[in-house]
């Protein structure tokens, strides 16, 4: 089993014809069963034309009625990805992966809202992540498929580079994963950890679960506190940025710490006492799996 994306999800890329949409959408094609889930491409200069063989339409409906898309993958440039957010959510798709880094938070803003008001039924994962990617079966993003292995071990991280440190770590013990989510570092964005873990928990695929989170906000101490009264199976964690200095604005613009809140000190303080095991090194994060595995 897996979450969210399988064999059988069906992508269009929307930007398939720039330069990232055209790169990731041939490496994701070339992993597992990547020939039969790209199914369409968008770009309403091009329609009517292919990439590789990969359909192009002029937009996401479009797309969805000729070949069945039902999950949308976003390489689109930072100005005009919230439109296409939006297009794809409108077209009442089941799930939207947006990779593109650098959306003006306002925008993001806007298309949350509206998503909310209209009660969409789409999620979303992203902006600014590295995709999900159910190993042996389909990837859908920039993360490097030759690190992952099929398994019983769910991951769900905000940071892209920690994601594939864990799962490599997780792969090298011989440790295979069910589905790796990177739900991205923005301050407002789709999926949280909250809405991962419950997914994973309802998962039979699943046996434990790796959290990633980062300094700034309080998702991952929401996220703990589900975790203590709801999860039926064991969490492991880590926070990315136990070194950072106080009152710096870090990378990541949801990497944002107010009034002592948001610390990484913190944030495994309230994981620990909800009882998810952690730590404060990166490179422990698949050894710590591995000791409360069954």
């Amino acid at each position: 089993m897996s979450i969210l994306v399988n064999r059988n999800t069906r992508v269009v890329t929307q930007g398939i014809t720039g330069k990232t949409g055209q790169f990731h959408t041939q490496t994701s094609r070339a992993y597992a069963n990547g020939k039969d889930c790209y199914v369409a491409g968008v770009n309403p200069k091009k329609a009517g034309e292919d990439f590789e063989g990969i359909p192009i339409f002029a937009n996401v409906a479009d797309a969805k009625a000729k070949t069945g898309a039902n999950t949308s993958v976003i390489y689109v440039p930072p100005p005009f990805a919230a439109a296409a957010i939006w297009e794809a959510v409108e077209a009442d798709l089941d799930l939207v992966i947006c990779i593109t880094e650098g959306i003006p938070v306002r925008d993001m803003i806007e298309v949350r809202d509206r998503m909310r008001v209209q009660k969409r039924r789409t999620l979303l994962v992203g902006p600014n992540c590295p995709g999900v990617i159910t190993p042996g079966e389909i990837k859908i993003g920039i993360m490097p498929g030759h690190i992952h292995k099929k398994g019983r071990v769910g991951v769900v991280s905000r940071s892209g580079t920690l994601t594939y440190e864990a799962v490599g770590q997780l792969t090298e013990l011989g440790i295979g994963q069910s589905t790796a989510v990177g739900i991205g570092g923005d301050p407002v964005n789709g999926l949280k950890h909250i809405d991962v873990l419950k997914l994973f928990n309802d998962d039979p695929g699943t046996d434990a679960v790796v959290m990633i989170g980062e300094i700034g906000g309080s998702d991952e101490e929401n996220a703990a506190q589900w975790v203590k009264a709801n999860m039926k199976k064991p969490v492991v964690g880590f926070i990315a940025g136990v070194t950072a200095p106080s009152g710096k604005r870090m990378g990541h613009a949801g990497a944002i710490i107010s009034g002592g809140k948001g610390t990484a000190q913190e944030k495994l303080a309230v994981m620990d006492s909800c009882g998810i095991k952690v730590t404060r090194n990166p490179s422990e994060m698949g050894k710590l799996l591995q000791s409360v595995l069954p």
